[in-house]
């Protein structure tokens, strides 16, 4: 996991898009948590816990047997990205307990529009013409899938938005992290933190689960714990403004999954936000192809 940084976009598009999958599921098993799929609703607080915890235990038990030294860690930047990451996370599993989640992940698609310009400022990066526009095209897409009627303007939808934003700044930060620290080392201090203050913020809310909402919950955090790993791998290799739009092929899988487990099936809406998003990343990854033959390395 200790893998050194390299410049490989295609590896990058393919572990963004692996990411997606898993953090696509875990949405699904928020969903079932916080509604009444398997047993009483369950607070997004405990279901956020749940999270952290899940995916604390492997990572630890890893970090142990592989003997990995806690090396220069930027404390600043881990508490910032470990509370952006808990509270992201916390809002959208409150918001897709109230709205489809196909609306919730099409709101949280515009994180990497927000990563993009915190990319800017924060990491440095030129963004070219042809990333804002495919940008744009992107979000074009995602308000398609939102759908603007009066019930996706609804307080749910606000905290899917106000998430999406956290969203953008945490993967910059993991993205400079990725520069100086390792992955695994990224993840346990990470989830730590997180552990930590979920917990604290469980104990006003906490209700005993039932035995299908524990397993629910600890596959939450291990599917989360590998799209983080995917994630980190896939910001490592490409600049954040260029893989950041690949993050909107969770929501083929969403919709994939939406079909499989509950038979939900899109309606032209759907796909032709879908087709706008697909056609954003078309652009990013002709711009980029184009780009390394003009600047073989």
């Amino acid at each position: 996991m200790d893998d050194k940084n390299q410049n490989n976009p295609k590896l990058s598009i393919f572990y963004i898009t692996m990411g997606g999958a898993l953090i696509a599921m875990t949405t699904l098993l928020a969903k079932a948590l916080g509604t009444d799929s398997l047993g009483d609703p369950l607070h997004p607080l405990q279901i956020s816990n749940a999270r952290f915890l899940a995916a604390f235990i492997p990572i630890l038990i890893i970090t142990i047997i592989r003997k990995t030294k806690i090396e220069s860690p930027r404390w600043h930047l881990h508490i910032t990205r470990s509370i952006s990451g808990w509270s992201a996370v916390s809002l959208l599993f409150a918001a897709v307990a109230i709205i489809p989640v196909s609306d919730a992940t099409a709101i949280t698609f515009l994180n990497p529009i927000f990563g993009m310009v915190f990319a800017i400022p924060i990491l440095r990066e030129k963004v070219g013409s042809k990333r804002w526009l495919a940008a744009i095209i992107g979000l074009v897409g995602s308000m398609i899938l939102i759908r603007p009627t009066s019930a996706s303007f609804q307080p749910a939808a606000l905290l899917a938005l106000i998430s999406a934003s956290i969203m953008g700044l945490e993967l910059i930060i993991i993205k400079y992290l990725a520069k100086y620290e390792s992955t695994l080392q990224i993840l346990v201090i990470n989830n730590a933190m997180g552990l930590f203050i979920s917990t604290v913020a469980v104990l006003f809310v906490w209700e005993p689960p039932s035995l299908h909402q524990w397993s629910a919950m600890a596959a939450l955090g291990i599917l989360m714990s590998g799209g983080q790993v995917c994630n980190i791998k896939a910001l490592r290799g490409a600049d954040a403004s260029f893989i950041l739009p690949f993050s909107y092929s969770t929501l083929l899988f969403v919709t994939l999954y939406d079909f499989l487990i509950y038979s939900f099936k899109p309606d032209m809406t759907s796909y032709i936000g879908a087709s706008v998003i697909m056609f954003s990343v078309v652009i990013m990854t002709w711009h980029q192809i184009k780009s390394s033959q003009r600047n073989p390395h």
